[in-house]
């Protein structure tokens, strides 16, 4: 089983981050979007994608991942068959939020079946899923840009076909994932209202909602900060090489309270070297890697401590909607956040944006005391 989750993973990931890493300088450069109006299509499909985890994760539990991971992976074909296809907003929009659907359906499904394994592989398990997708974040920018020779079509193109080859694998799984028992007469209402009432894991939610803003706003403030393709896909390259790079050190660790503080001091260390590059002019490509690395150091540690900290603490039958919960409040902050940032954008207040990022992890830092106890 893990192995097909990794294929799955490495598939989905390459075609992901092949055209991720170029989307914001075709909006900006081909269509011709302003930069408030980018922040405002990426950020509808962060924000409406982690909105909807919450009913999704629920959801995986009701029908079983193997069957939601198939659907998700044929809402992201076509979401990217679009983006290749479309050249006004409103074409991007509805990408957009097919994008936010798939979504909001993949990651709970691969994360509920890689829950499912056995206690003393699922950190194995789950270190091997994320050093899988980020050989695929190192891969997917390249091959992005080597495509990009035959248009940004053409980069859609072979995304949506990657994402067919997930489907395909997810439709395989469907025996070994199938839906919790447990989870069949659990109604969405009472799900929730189960998540609130865990008042520890809902502080740890709500403290460290701010990673999912920290983390995704590079994929917007990068291109718009050093508008040159190599230089951008360089910077995304040596965010997945430090992302892999941290999991043999935190595989086993990622739920011990120090592993999510230092993410979020390194994220926010990211965006402080980050508002250096235009002032250290000859050292650009060092201030940019160096960015790069504190972002991936910061994503590497955060990632595993929220995984192993939902499973861990999550009743049997109820790691979706957990993970729904999380999810959907880090959307809210990273939507909200991603307007703002894009506002400050628009208005010149470049620094203003990078620093406030670099403050808004420094807090969620010093607020996470130690997330809550793993249920026996």
């Amino acid at each position: 089983m893990i192995a097909a989750v990794v294929c799955v993973q490495l598939a989905a990931s390459l075609g992901y981050y092949a055209v991720m890493a170029h989307l914001v300088t075709h909006l900006r450069d081909d269509v011709g979007l302003l930069a408030g109006t980018i922040a405002l299509v990426l950020g509808l499909r962060v924000g409406l994608q982690y909105a909807l985890f919450l009913p999704f994760g629920w959801l995986v539990d009701r029908i079983g991942p193997g069957l939601a991971g198939a659907v998700a992976c044929v809402f992201r074909v076509g979401a990217f068959a679009l983006l290749g296809l479309a050249d006004q907003l409103g074409g991007f929009v509805a990408a957009a939020l097919l994008l936010a659907i798939g979504g909001a359906l993949f990651h709970p499904a691969a994360q509920t079946l890689l829950a499912r394994l056995p206690g003393e592989v699922r950190p194995k398990g789950f270190g091997t899923y994320v050093v899988t997708g980020q050989i695929a974040a190192v891969a997917g920018p390249p091959v992005g840009l080597l495509l990009l020779g035959g248009g940004f079509t053409l980069v859609a193109g072979a995304a949506a076909t990657a994402w067919a080859v997930s489907a395909a694998l997810f439709w395989t799984l469907r025996g070994w994932g199938g839906p919790d028992g447990k989870a069949q007469g659990l109604m969405l209402a009472r799900g929730v209202a189960e998540v609130v009432r865990d008042r520890p894991y809902l502080r740890f939610a709500l403290v460290t909602a701010p990673g999912t803003l920290l983390v995704s706003q590079t994929v917007s403030v990068v291109p718009l900060s050093v508008r040159d393709a190599g230089l951008t896909t360089l910077f995304f390259c040596t965010v997945a090489v430090a992302t892999a790079g941290v999991q043999p050190l935190v595989a086993r660790r990622a739920a011990r309270p120090w592993v999510m503080r230092s993410g979020m001091l390194c994220l926010g260390a990211g965006y402080v070297v980050l508002a250096a590059y235009p002032l250290l002019a000859g050292w650009e490509v060092a201030v940019l890697v160096a960015a790069a690395v504190f972002n991936g150091l910061g994503n590497g540690l955060t990632t595993p401590a929220a995984f192993q900290t939902i499973v861990g603490r999550a009743p049997e039958g109820r790691v979706g909607v957990y993970n729904g919960m999380y999810a959907f409040l880090s959307g809210l902050v990273a939507f909200a956040g991603g307007l703002v940032v894009g506002r400050l954008f628009d208005a010149g207040s470049v620094t203003a944006a990078l620093l406030g990022l670099a403050l808004l992890a420094t807090a969620s830092a010093a607020a996470h005391r130690a997330g809550p106890a793993a249920r026996p």
